[in-house]
């Protein structure tokens, strides 16, 4: 069991029709049939949505995805009209909302991986592949790969996990055609951005993208490059062998799995509100991450 340990219910905003609840985004649609997408303060880990927000965590990741989108704008074009909070929305979506164009979604999501951790590292372990891809011998925690590589996975439902999957198997699901699509674009923005977050000492390790169409014109959406879609290392203390330390809610993983937390994973109970030290820590990630890529100041 696992989802959300208290579910929000939607704001009611005149002009606006709320579509969905998501991990952190609330999707409303107004009168013209654009999106309006809200980015909240709510942090998942392990598949639960958890019960206590982290200040400024909704627009940090608003503003930090408006910054990337105009760096890669040369590339792929993305689906954001305005960053202008709707007219009667309440004051607090103010630097956390983008009206978006609405697209015809890709049901993949679009992984990079430039080095290996996480669930690539578990794969690579168990067959030397990942996402069925063959990578050389001799590789381990936090190895940079020989080149970035293309792993989409399945999206999945709030409370579950995505599933990687082959390229092959993308490419059956929806087509040769637009799986090369994913692929290059994905890789090209990979690049882009790995680029120029080592010129700000910050290993971009892998990402994930999700693409739509505006007819057809392939469009990247919702976040992009932020802490919560991207494992961000500083490259001053990387070093293979290890778990790197990360600009994401590591901290929060981190005390729920503490005995201090005293929840155990492996039960079906909800996990329990955060500690102050612990959001008031992974705020600071969150701005820091900000802060060194952008190379200005959140306040």
């Amino acid at each position: 069991m696992s989802g959300f340990v208290e579910k929000p219910e939607p704001l009611q905003v005149p002009g606006l029709t709320h579509l969905h609840t998501g991990k952190v985004r609330d999707l409303y649609q107004n009168e013209a049939g654009d999106l309006v997408m809200v980015a909240s303060d709510r942090i998942s880990a392990y598949d639960w949505v958890l019960p206590t927000e982290i200040p400024d965590k909704g627009r940090v990741l608003t503003q930090l995805s408006l910054w990337w989108f105009d760096l890669l704008a040369d590339l792929v074009p993305n689906h954001v009209i305005s960053s202008e909070a709707p007219a009667g929305a309440p004051a607090d979506w103010a630097g956390r909302t983008l009206v978006c164009k609405s697209l015809e979604m890709v049901p993949v999501e679009c992984v990079a991986r430039g080095y290996l951790a996480g669930s690539g590292l578990v794969e690579y372990d168990e067959s030397r592949t990942v996402c069925g891809l063959a990578l050389p011998e001799g590789l381990i925690n936090g190895s940079e790969l020989p080149a970035p590589i293309f792993t989409p996975a399945t999206k999945a439902a709030v409370g579950e996990h995505d599933e990687n999957v082959s390229y092959e198997e993308v490419a059956r699901q929806i087509g040769a055609e637009t799986a090369a699509q994913l692929r290059q674009a994905t890789l090209a923005v990979y690049g882009r951005a790995r680029d120029v977050a080592r010129e700000q000492g910050i290993i971009l390790a892998d990402t994930k993208f999700e693409f739509g169409f505006a007819g057809e014109e392939l469009v990247i959406a919702d976040e992009v490059l932020t802490p919560d879609s991207s494992r961000f290392w500083p490259a001053a203390t990387w070093e293979p062998g290890r778990d790197q330390p990360s600009y994401d809610k590591q901290y929060v993983r981190d005390w729920l799995t503490s005995p201090d937390s005293g929840w155990d994973r492996k039960s079906e109970q909800p996990p329990p509100a955060l500690p102050q030290q612990i959001v008031d820590a992974t705020r600071g990630k969150y701005i820091e991450a900000y802060e060194q890529l952008t190379g200005t100041s959140w306040a």
